[in-house]
């Protein structure tokens, strides 16, 4: 499937790795990051209505959706630095040394590594229902942490995560769909098959996404962390309030990040660009007019 009215073209961002990507419209550049289990189709309704009046970027992440997989079940290719790079290189690739960045869930992260490893190439940043990797960790414990059950598995040495997910991918894949989701409804069947068929594809490259997270990923925040360095550009970010049940302050977990901050706590659930697309545009378009 396609978002309508985009042009699709792969674009190499490395020696062994390709990204399929959808690029429309024109004007100042944006690009959309994806989260998981989903491909760039999650910014399908936001990227129509970005499209008007700015050139909007919707790649598939390496290990997702069209784009290619390398295999390294340790997650060293998919550490987030990793895949920010794909993302400044596409960019560049497509003609645009400077851009604003949006991320979803997975695609927040590598768009937070992104605004650390590269603040010259983004200039506004927004991270979508997700924490940063260390404060993730550090909000998960006891009983609730039931809920990040998937974190924990994916985290295991290669070979169980794999093996139990590839026995039943759309079990696994459309458990997160249907829970994560305010309306059940919420994906077209066309859409929630395409998602589905993407990850059923990918389990190896999904995991190993999710493995570096607890692996590669905590020692590169950790660093930042340690050294104080922050997001330089304006943020912006749209959150569950997941803090009551899980008992943090996600403000203020976000300030020790980002020094120009607006925190927006949202009504919809997760999948809050497909839930509550103009809520989602008018929050990108407040953050790129700051």
């Amino acid at each position: 499937m396609r978002i309508s009215g985009f042009d699709y073209q792969r674009v190499t961002v490395a020696d062994d790795v390709a990204l399929n990507v959808a690029v429309g419209g024109s004007g100042p550049p944006i690009v959309l990051l994806h989260g998981f289990p989903q491909t760039h189709l999650m910014w399908r309704h936001v990227a129509a209505d970005l499209a008007a009046d700015h050139t909007v970027i919707c790649p598939d992440l390496r290990g997702y959706g069209a784009s290619d997989k390398p295999v390294d079940p340790t997650g060293q290719a998919y550490a987030k630095r990793v895949m920010a790079a794909d993302v400044v290189a596409a960019a560049r690739a497509l003609g645009h040394s400077r851009f604003a960045l949006a991320g979803h869930d997975r695609g927040a992260l590598v768009a937070i590594r992104a605004g650390l490893d590269h603040p010259d190439a983004v200039s506004h940043l927004a991270s979508l229902d997700v924490l940063p990797t260390l404060d993730m960790w550090d909000v998960l414990h006891g009983v609730t942490a039931a809920v990040a059950f998937h974190l924990y598995l994916m985290a295991q040495p290669p070979g169980l995560a794999e093996t139990l997910i590839g026995n039943a991918p759309d079990e696994f894949f459309g458990h997160f769909l249907d829970i994560w989701a305010q309306n059940p409804e919420l994906f077209p069947a066309e859409i929630r098959a395409a998602y589905l068929q993407a990850s059923r594809e990918a389990v190896p490259s999904i995991v190993a996404d999710y493995r570096a997270s607890a692996n590669i990923d905590v020692e590169h925040d950790t660093v930042d962390r340690e050294a104080g360095n922050r997001l330089r550009m304006p943020v912006t970010v749209l959150q569950q309030d997941w803090g009551a049940a899980l008992g943090y302050e996600a403000a203020q977990r976000w300030e020790a990040w980002a020094a120009d901050l607006e925190h927006r706590t949202v009504s919809s659930g997760h999948f809050m660009a497909e839930e509550s697309p103009a809520e989602v545009v008018e929050a990108l378009r407040a953050l790129l007019s700051r």
